[in-house]
């Protein structure tokens, strides 16, 4: 038995017996119940037959598939002789209202008025209306607002209702309408009863720009200066980031301003803010696929400062976060003390902790993670490198390794283990040397004696304490944090723990921070000067600036190194990159690694030419526009697929042909690590007509970008699924399931469609139709026969054996038969006669001797 929806289950695998079908189906536990795909079920089916036997599978369904192609399967089974029954499922017409699609203009321009229609079906057993209301809301990444709450009356068949509005920010919308009835007895489904669409209201730009949230007003100078040239910005803090890739389509670029990736109060706070994984993919792929630019900037916390090093982010901009110079001293030191393991799956999260910390860490940065071993009865380093720290180049995989294998035991000593973690850190050439201990604090604390020597040592100590024999909290953790100048948090939930530790490490960053306190120049790089960002700016009437942050620019011909910094002199712009860019696939990031007039360059915030370079930086990260075409595009859905449709004509209105056209979309309502979008390929199937096709799986807006080719503007598209058509459907497709019977299995007859009722009262008709008859081809079962051909040369080896060793007389098998002749003849006088003469014969002998 199996069942399927989407996709298919097996309730019960095939055997010789009365299948245990007892209460109710449990693979509907693990069934997709919003879309049917027969194909899944004919696949499924046909893997599971034993071999030896002949195959037929009966179908229970009302044949109405949205997923997959049951035909081609059908036909391939009846290639290897599989039978096919089908058992329909009469669909009961009922009343039944659906909200079919709402229709708005995909663009439109901010502040133009644009119409509405909500198509809704009535498909109802009688002439009579509907009434209810029908309720619209417009949704945006930050806001939601009711437009609408109207009632509404139905009359059966299609009805068309209609809204006027408009729309005075740029923004994308989604506009979604729900109807609800008066009498839910004239609507038995409920699932059809909403629909939505999008539009994108352009601007003249739009940019988002992300701050911390706990140090926001920075930039607000920059803010203002945007906007005064026609840029809209919007600021969204860190404590409220996107969660779907379709709330960074509406803008035209993404600024991180001194953002680091995980971030809060210096405190002390454990509830810390920080960018996931999904949402840095989110935001790497909206520039490589979608266009958007990535404009980031420098300060304390941002670039290699800021925990971004060995992320997605990394990897899509002009320079890379750590410094591959051991001729530079911008290195720090790391030293881990785990003692966790008494907390709840206190060892799985030592590991988390240990391996997110060591992702912040740049190659020349020191690392080591001392625990206590069970087995000796004492501190370790976890791994045995010079003095148990030692430089992550290189050695990253071994030591993340190292860390999934960790097993540590409860520690009951502060002192030896912050002994060893002492001496491993001075031994280490590194400019800034930190350490992290994590612990319930139940430990003999450290003597104030080893305190001051971390202190002498310049070492900080932040400290971690988890709750293990109680609620979490401990003061000698706090007494080692003030001691030697480093934090103490307090850790409710393991889930924050991460954050915390990334936000650790990133104090080991610190070293990368230039700062000069007498200032530095900025330097064009040769030919940066014509670049449109620095385009008539001149950098020596910049006033001197105090800092920036170091990183190492990328060798890759597609970056363009603009500007760096006078100071370290002879660096020749190796780690010294004021600002760079380059292109990552379809959209633009750009590197500023100093500050935007907060600390390090306040001095230019009265100067001319702070407004002019900050404007057509971000405006080089918009995509500029340097060819003008009329394209139209047309979206749709059928069959279970998506269609998109370009139509290309330049402005005398001919046929663009040979356009390297390509694109991608999302899903706006996913938000999982692994969904990678939707990429279109598109085809030119006729003159000026491209087309790109993908297959839909579930419901929910589709936001799409096309790039025309180089140089044209990108254009925009979106399809909207309301939901699955397996809650439209009214009838039974009896013309599929017919044609899955007329299949002719190999070598034996088309199957049945078996009509009858599935009630409990009409089964007895159903199973008079023998599912078992013997209208298949027979069965060949295959049996090895080296078995038997192995107990005969078994049996001739003995009897060759036996010839060869054993010698035979056959003379005894003559005197034998003439005995049983005599025996059986009844002669038996001669015999007695001859046995008496030798009984005399014997007694005379004796007779003598005697």
């Amino acid at each position: 038995v199996i069942v399927f929806g989407g996709n298919a289950k097996i309730e019960s695998a095939p055997f010789d017996g009365d299948l245990p079908l007892i209460g109710k189906i449990e693979a509907n536990a693990n069934l997709l119940t919003s879309s049917t795909s027969l194909a899944a079920g004919l696949k499924l089916a046909k893997a599971s037959f034993p071999e030896d036997t002949a195959r037929r599978v009966v179908i229970i369904s009302d044949g109405n598939e949205n997923m997959g192609d049951s035909l081609s399967i059908a036909e391939s089974m009846a290639n290897d002789g599989i039978g096919i029954d089908v058992v329909p499922i009469d669909l009961v017409a009922k009343s039944e209202v659906s909200v079919d699609k709402v229709v708005i203009p995909t663009e439109i321009r901010k502040g133009q008025e644009f119409k509405t229609k909500v198509v809704i079906s009535n498909d109802t057993q009688s002439d009579e209306p509907v009434t209810g209301k029908l309720r619209l809301v417009r949704k945006t990444a930050t806001s939601e607002t009711q437009i609408g709450d109207e009632d509404v009356t139905l009359e059966p068949g299609k009805n068309i209702i209609g809204f006027t509005s408009s729309l005075d920010r740029s923004a994308v919308y989604t506009i979604e309408a729900v109807f609800v009835p008066d009498n839910k007895t004239q609507d038995k489904i409920t699932q059809n009863n909403e629909a939505s669409a999008f539009t994108h209201v352009r601007g003249k730009g739009k940019v988002l720009l992300i701050e911390d949230a706990f140090y926001s007003g920075e930039f607000t100078n920059m803010i203002q200066v945007l906007q005064a040239n026609s840029i809209e910005v919007d600021v969204m803090p860190s404590s409220e980031l996107y969660t779907t890739p379709g709330e960074l389509l509406q803008y035209d670029s993404v600024i991180l301003a001194n953002l680091p990736r995980a971030s809060g109060d210096e405190a002390g706070a454990a509830e810390i803010q920080s960018f996931s994984d999904a949402q840095i993919k989110m935001l790497v792929d909206n520039c490589e696929h979608m266009g958007g630019g990535i404009v980031m900037l420098g300060g304390d916390r941002s670039l290699g400062a800021g925990g971004w090093s060995n992320s997605l982010l990394e990897k899509a901009m002009p320079v890379d976060f750590q410094i591959k110079n051991d001729k530079i001293s911008a290195v720090g030191a790391l030293a881990l003390m785990m003692h966790a393991c008494e907390m709840p799956n206190g060892n799985h999260w030592e590991k988390v902790i240990g391996i997110e910390a060591i992702k912040v860490l740049g190659p020349m940065d020191y690392c080591g993670v001392v625990d206590w071993s069970d087995w000796g009865g004492k501190p370790r380093w976890l791994w045995t490198m010079p003095k148990g720290v030692d430089r992550v180049f290189q050695k990253r995989k071994t030591m993340l390794g190292l860390l999934n294998r960790m097993s540590s035991g409860d520690m009951p000593d502060f002192n030896a283990p912050m002994k060893l973690m002492l001496n491993g850190l001075k031994a280490t050439k590194a400019s800034m040397k930190h350490a992290i201990i994590i612990s319930d604090g139940d430990p003999t604390p450290p003597t104030n004696a080893l305190l001051k020597q971390f202190k002498a040592a310049k070492i900080t100590i932040s400290t971690v304490a988890v709750g293990t024999h109680g609620a979490a909290g401990s003061t000698p953790l706090q007494k080692i944090a003030k001691a030697t100048g480093g934090q103490y948090r307090v850790a409710k939930n393991p889930k924050a723990l991460p954050k915390i530790y990334q936000r650790e490490a990133r104090r080991v960053a610190k070293p990368v921070i230039k700062e000069s306190k007498t200032g530095m120049s900025v330097i064009p790089v040769r030919g940066g000067g014509a670049h449109e960002i620095l385009s008539g700016i001149d950098c020596a009437n910049l006033p001197p600036f105090y800092g920036y942050v170091m990183s190492t620019i990328k060798k890759d011909d597609l970056v363009e190194q603009l500007a760096i910094a006078s100071d370290p002199k002879n660096d020749k712009g190796e780690n010294s990159t004021v600002l760079a860019t380059w292109r990552y696939g379809n959209g633009r990031t750009i590197c500023f690694s100093s500050d935007a007039g907060y600390k390090w360059t306040g001095n230019w915030l009265n100067n001319d030419q702070y407004e002019k370079l900050f404007v057509q930086m971000v405006r080089h990260s918009m995509r500029p526009i340097t060819q003008s075409a009329n394209f139209t595009v047309a979206a749709e859905t059928k069959d279970g697929m998506a269609r998109i449709v370009v139509t290309a004509l330049d402005d005398n209105d001919e046929l663009l042909n040979g356009l390297e056209m390509n694109g991608h979309g999302v899903n706006s309502a996913k938000t999982g690590d692994n969904d990678n979008g939707i990429p279109l390929d598109f085809n030119q199937i006729g003159p000026g007509k491209y087309v790109a096709e993908h297959p839909i799986d579930g419901s929910g807006n589709r936001l799409y970008t096309i790039f025309p080719g180089e140089g044209y503007e990108r254009l925009t598209a979106g399809i909207n699924v309301p939901y699955s058509s397996e809650y439209s459907e009214r009838e039974s497709n009896k013309a599929l399931l017919q044609s899955l019977t007329s299949y002719e299995p190999r070598g034996g007859e088309p199957g049945k469609l078996i009509e009858g009722d599935l009630s409990e009262s009409g089964l007895s008709d159903l199973l008079a139709s023998n599912t078992f008859r013997p209208t298949l081809s027979a069965a060949v079962g295959i049996q090895d026969v080296w078995p038997l051909l192995l107990v005969l040369c078994g049996v001739a080896f003995f009897a060759d054996v036996f010839v060869r060793r054993v010698a035979m007389n056959f003379d005894w098998l003559t005197d034998g038969f003439s005995s049983l002749i005599k025996r059986f003849s009844g002669d038996t006088s001669e015999r007695q006669q001859a046995s008496i003469s030798r009984l005399k014969s014997r007694k005379l002998e004796i007779e003598r001797e005697i």
